[in-house]
């Protein structure tokens, strides 16, 4: 999943793309548009962006298995990430997929794919900061909900083809900026 913005703001436009795994064939997704009814706040993401999400999901006409979301897990300050209180909210198990870091500290990362280093926060492991393809920047993955941080690697390597994003997180963000209309089944 993963969600954008329209009219300034002032709408949330959030995507949904169900692929097949471990292929990565799209099967399904959804579109949802809401008036954004919450301020942007650092840390507090999902109360902005979950509404629209969950309408989304809701037109699916079955729930995904596991949701890749385009943010944190518990790598997050509140351990509370929009994965983590998205997974909570559908009790699915769900993995945040970030592009950046919101807290936490780390070695550096080897220079080859599927090369991971810890990210930690006050002596725990919050999540691992993953190579998904040589020369590319890293991408924060950590645990959302029902899920080990072991699992969630392997699932965001699984579905990382030629690019350094998830198929799953990049569909979904084409859909959310509106860069692809698709309408499947």
């Amino acid at each position: 999943m993963d969600v954008g913005f329209e009219a300034d703001g002032t709408v949330t436009r959030a995507a949904v793309a169900v692929l097949r795994y471990p292929e990565l064939d799209v099967l399904e997704t959804a579109i949802a548009h809401r008036p954004t009814e919450f301020p942007y706040i650092p840390g507090l993401l999902s109360f902005r962006e979950l509404p629209a999400v969950l309408e989304a999901l809701e037109k699916l006409r079955e729930p995904p298995d596991l949701l890749l979301c385009d943010g944190q897990g518990i790598a997050h300050p509140r351990r509370l990430g929009i994965a983590s209180h998205l997974g909570l909210l559908v009790d699915i198990p769900s993995i945040g997929v970030a592009k950046t870091r919101l807290c936490g500290r780390h070695d550096a990362v080897a220079n080859q794919r599927g090369a991971w280093t810890p990210l930690r926060a006050n002596g725990e492991v919050i999540g691992a900061v993953l190579r998904t393809r040589p020369g590319v920047r890293s991408v924060y993955v950590s645990p959302g909900h029902r899920i080990s941080l072991e699992t969630a690697i392997a699932y965001v390597m699984g579905c990382c083809t030629r690019y350094r994003l998830p198929e799953t997180t990049r569909r979904a963000h084409r859909l959310a900026s509106g860069q692809m209309v698709v309408s499947l089944g």
